[in-house]
């Protein structure tokens, strides 16, 4: 009685397959989503770097405090005082020439 019924179903499924016009199911255009999406996915990475890299400037650009600023932040931390400062932002904007 088991084999009769697994051999009935086992034959039967094939037949459902081959009337199913598009085989086991799916259709025939969602093959085309897949690379579809992979590509939105690769342009949204490129598009969040390129907008990152417009709005901050390239990671190479990006420089630490100058030194005029640094000088700046000295003097008015009280390490260095009036001559001193002005002796060295003459020095910095001379070596600028």
């Amino acid at each position: 009685m088991v084999t009769t019924a697994t051999t009935a179903a086992a034959l039967a499924a094939p037949a459902a397959v081959a009337a199913h016009p598009y085989g086991a199911g799916g259709g025939p255009g969602w093959w085309i989503m897949f690379p579809l999406l992979w590509f939105a996915l690769f342009a949204t990475v490129v598009f969040l770097v390129a907008r990152r890299a417009r709005r901050h400037g390239p990671p190479w650009a990006r420089g630490g405090a100058g030194g005029v600023d640094v000088l700046g932040e000295r003097y008015a931390r009280g390490e260095i005082d009036e001559a001193e400062f002005r002796h060295r932002l003459a020095v910095l904007k001379e070596d600028k020439r």
